[in-house]
């Protein structure tokens, strides 16, 4: 993981890449019940402030599920494996982003932009 200091001045956005095991069922709020296939997912939200503190608080295991993210990151199934910063806007880099949208309306709930999901499933993960 990028260490804050090392940050691109201005950084706003971050995306998390995390890789599911095997599949696994997560209910985030009212988005209704949905399992998610193994591989790779990519996560993307943003802070305008105290972004440091918002990726430490992703990361950990034990916390109050708040936001869509947290359904999925609290699963034994699924772990970050990596985050990346950016200093563009959140939908920019997510649209960039690529994949396909495993859950509609996931960490989209003020996305202004259409979309669809803040989470993108690209496939399999590519095995070391």
């Amino acid at each position: 993981m990028l260490e804050p200091e090392t940050w691109p001045i201005g950084a706003i956005t971050y995306q998390l890449v995390v890789d599911v095991e095997t599949p696994c069922r997560i209910t985030p709020g009212r988005l209704g019940e949905h399992e998610l296939a193994p591989g790779r997912y990519v996560y993307t939200g943003s802070a305008r402030r105290h972004m440091a503190a918002r990726i430490r608080r992703h990361l950990r295991s034990d916390k109050a599920l708040r936001w869509h993210i947290d359904w999925l990151l609290t699963r034994p199934e699924a772990r970050v494996v990596d985050v990346q910063v950016s200093t563009e806007p959140e939908c920019t880099v997510n649209t960039r982003t690529g994949g396909r949208v495993p859950i509609p309306g996931f960490g989209a709930s003020d996305c202004r932009a259409a979309c669809g999901s803040h989470l993108r499933y690209l496939g399999p993960r590519d095995e070391p």
